[in-house]
């Protein structure tokens, strides 16, 4: 069997590329490494933990021994990197993780993947997952291409930049296989509910105030996160040796004029009078450093690999709410902490 390791599988995106590597290639061994923070969540998985192709590893990128042990362990022959802190909120109160996990982690991966392939670097690959925001911040035209010149405005940015910059140099110096993309922002099913279209949801349902950045006149490209995992996909398998490709929704909003389609779709979905949540809608002193607009130019991955989006946003945003308000007991589970009991009750008995 092939065996592929994928870091950070039980987060939001990477829940999304574990499920679908385990259930389409059944003939691959799926490794998931997750230290399960407050963003790893394995009752996203709970439907193919049991499969037999599905291997779930709790540990932490930053522990060079424990990733040299899996190399040891399984005959790993491609990497895909997804763990990561991720919410700029957090980087600007707590620098320091991100640095840790961003950048040392992601060392200790290309590490031992240089160390564990070197004389036989055929049919290996390690592609690395990052974001639009290394790029900083676009005015109101133009697109982040794979060449734009980097210049990350947050800690968060900043340390996802370093990541690039450390994998781009394991495959000049070293000639490590690497694919890197870069996407914007994600929404869907299993996403963590400090994020903007999470927590509107929950707070729409129990009538919590909405807060809006600034004037929520901040621009940002939506990516249904099945596409990204699609996009993974075809880029693990297809991408050029040392190549960048861009992912992104060609879908461009204000968060304001997002936040008022959400609040339209949930009062339609909730039998409530249209404007109902709107009135929720709260604006708060604005983020420090925050970027005004992000658009992704994904005509490279489009052209050459054959993949673009295939939802339109609003059919997107209402199979998002359809998800959530289905899954209600996900999300209490998530806001009040309880999903942590999961892995105890799971692998603990075992």
């Amino acid at each position: 069997m092939k065996t592929i390791l994928v870091t950070g599988g039980a987060g939001f995106i990477g829940s999304h590329v574990v499920r679908l590597f385990v259930k389409k290639y059944p003939d691959y061994r799926i490794i998931n490494l997750d230290v399960l923070t407050y963003a790893g969540n394995l009752e996203n998985l709970k439907d193919i933990d049991t499969l037999p192709n599905y291997t779930f590893v709790k540990g932490d990128i930053t522990d060079g021994d424990l990733v040299n042990k899996l190399f040891e362990t399984y005959p790993i022959e491609g990497v895909i990197h997804l763990a990561a802190e991720s919410h700029v909120d957090r980087s600007i109160t707590d620098p320091a993780a991100f640095i840790r996990t961003n950048i040392f982690g992601t060392f200790n991966l290309i590490h031992a993947a240089k160390e564990h392939w070197k004389g036989n670097m055929e049919g290996k690959r390690f592609y690395h997952i990052s974001t639009d925001e290394v790029y900083g911040s676009l005015g109101e035209t133009g697109l982040f291409t794979e060449t734009t010149p980097y210049d990350p405005k947050s800690p968060y940015s900043a340390s996802k930049a370093s990541s690039d910059h450390l994998v781009r140099a394991y495959f000049n110096t070293f000639h490590l296989p690497v694919l890197i993309s870069n996407c914007s922002n994600n929404y869907g099913p299993n996403q963590f509910p400090e994020k903007l279209i999470p927590l509107c949801i929950h707070n729409i349902q129990h009538g919590k105030s909405l807060p809006v950045y600034g004037k929520g006149e901040n621009i940002r490209d939506w990516l249904y996160v099945e596409d990204h995992a699609s996009a993974i996909d075809v880029i693990f398998h297809r991408g050029i040796i040392g190549e960048t490709y861009n992912i992104g929704g060609i879908n461009e909003w204000t968060n304001i004029d997002l936040i008022r389609a959400l609040c339209d779709v949930m009062d339609k979905k909730l039998g409530r009078a249209q404007g109902t949540s709107q009135q929720l809608i709260t604006f708060v002193k604005d983020r420090a450093g925050h970027d005004m607009r992000y658009a992704i130019d994904s005509s490279k991955i489009q052209h050459e690999l054959g993949w673009k989006p295939s939802l339109q946003f609003e059919e997107g945003l209402s199979k998002t709410v359809d998800w959530y308000l289905k899954n209600s007991d996900w999300l209490e589970n998530v806001s009040s902490g309880a999903y942590e009991k999961y892995y105890d009750k799971q692998y603990h008995q075992r």
